[in-house]
């Protein structure tokens, strides 16, 4: 079976958790710290807060940017439902904005519609790894007054007029460390910001708001009391997923030149079919290609799952496209039913394609073999469909 992702961990990460285990010292510590200077470093930012996950770092973001009950903020459906539960976490009201079919990220043209006076703030996804148009989001933001926020949970990597994404564009951007992410620590996130006072306090809230580190706790050479002057969170990230997010890190140059040989070779086989429409990068972007995402267009749009289901009995692993979030029973709504076309669009036609760092060429041609055989597909397909 040739899966959708697979994480690439070898042996340099297995040494780098022996070695944090050996140490003593396995909660947060000085490899986190480390980890966040370097992510840093690489990203060009000023400031990087590690933390247990990217939905933790998004509820972190919003709620230092105080957003709490009874404001509005403006998100994509078309996201891993994440996006939003962080926004009802804060006990504010997701509101969803619709997307531009050509990249899936929020259509700047359609983001005024959806402002209200309860609006606090633009939470903006860089999906599967293109970044958003975000110079016209951004002028949308300032116009307003409002928030800015980055869900770069798949957009490591990824870089916007020339320039990496995290830098961040925004107040804060946030990344994911997730198995099906490019840079993985199993479980874990990161908020990037230019902010030094913000990011204080980020490292304090994670970590139930108490003014020491446990660092500086246990290195101290006389009784020392922390104090706790807000309600803070237990969003830590320990020391045994830094050291794998540091190895990773110096992997990366690596694995995204694979993962964009291999998006080059996907593009330039499928770019001709008919029934099926690659991916488009702007000219000011460059992918990361965390996920590489086809939409089947014209009659083989409806046949999205059938196709699935022959591809998967050729021993290839594909997923259905983004989720639309306002689906899903806790955000459903009639005010969603006919306000997101784009959207619907895009979940119900998207397939996702295997891409991962050890994928081979010969692996991948099978793939695109099976997928240059529409025909033999179509046929297939309409003898199962009543």
């Amino acid at each position: 079976m040739i899966p959708v992702a697979r994480p690439c961990i070898g042996v340099e990460e297995e040494r780098a958790v022996i070695d944090v285990l050996r140490s003593g010292w396995v909660t947060q510590g000085p490899r986190v710290a480390e980890f966040e200077e370097k992510f840093s470093d690489y990203i060009g930012c000023d400031h990087s807060v590690a933390v247990s996950s990217c939905t933790a770092a998004l509820h972190l973001a919003l709620s230092s940017s105080g957003i709490g009950p009874g404001d509005e903020v403006i998100c994509p459906s078309l996201s891993f439902i994440a996006t939003a539960n962080s926004i009802a976490y804060t006990g504010a009201t997701p509101i969803f904005g619709d997307i531009d079919l050509a990249t899936y990220n929020l259509d700047p043209t359609r983001l005024e519609e959806a402002i209200s006076p309860r609006t606090k703030a633009i939470l903006i996804v860089h999906q599967i790894g293109l970044p958003a148009e975000m110079n016209e989001l951004l002028a949308v933001a300032a116009k307003h007054g409002l928030t800015v926020i980055e869900d770069a949970a798949c957009a490591i990597g990824s870089e916007y007029d020339g320039k990496l994404i995290g830098k961040p564009l925004g107040t804060m951007a946030c990344f994911s460390f997730h198995p099906r992410k490019i840079l993985t620590t199993g479980e874990g996130g990161m908020i990037t910001t230019s902010d030094a006072k913000l990011a204080e306090r980020l490292r304090r809230l994670r970590q139930h708001a108490m003014s020491l580190s446990d660092v500086v706790r246990h290195n101290a050479k006389q009784t020392s009391s922390e104090t706790y002057d807000e309600v803070g969170f237990n969003f830590r990230m320990t020391d045994m997923q830094a050291a794998i997010g540091i190895t990773q890190l110096g992997r990366l140059g690596n694995f995204l030149r694979r993962r964009r040989y291999l998006a080059a070779r996907y593009t330039k086989a499928l770019q001709n079919l008919p029934w099926l429409q690659t991916p488009m990068v702007p000219l000011n972007c460059r992918h990361n290609y965390q996920s590489y995402m086809v939409r089947l267009v014209g009659d083989f749009a409806a046949k999205r799952d059938a196709i699935m289901q022959e591809l998967l009995q050729k021993n290839i692993s594909t997923r259905r496209a983004i989720m639309a979030t306002h689906r899903e029973l806790p955000y459903r709504s009639e005010r969603w039913d006919h306000s997101l076309p784009q959207t619907n669009v895009a979940t119900d036609t998207g397939l996702i394609l295997p891409l991962f760092h050890q994928m081979t060429e010969s692996d991948q041609d099978y793939i695109i073999e099976a997928l240059q055989a529409p025909s033999r597909l179509s046929r297939t397909v309409s003898r199962r469909e009543p």
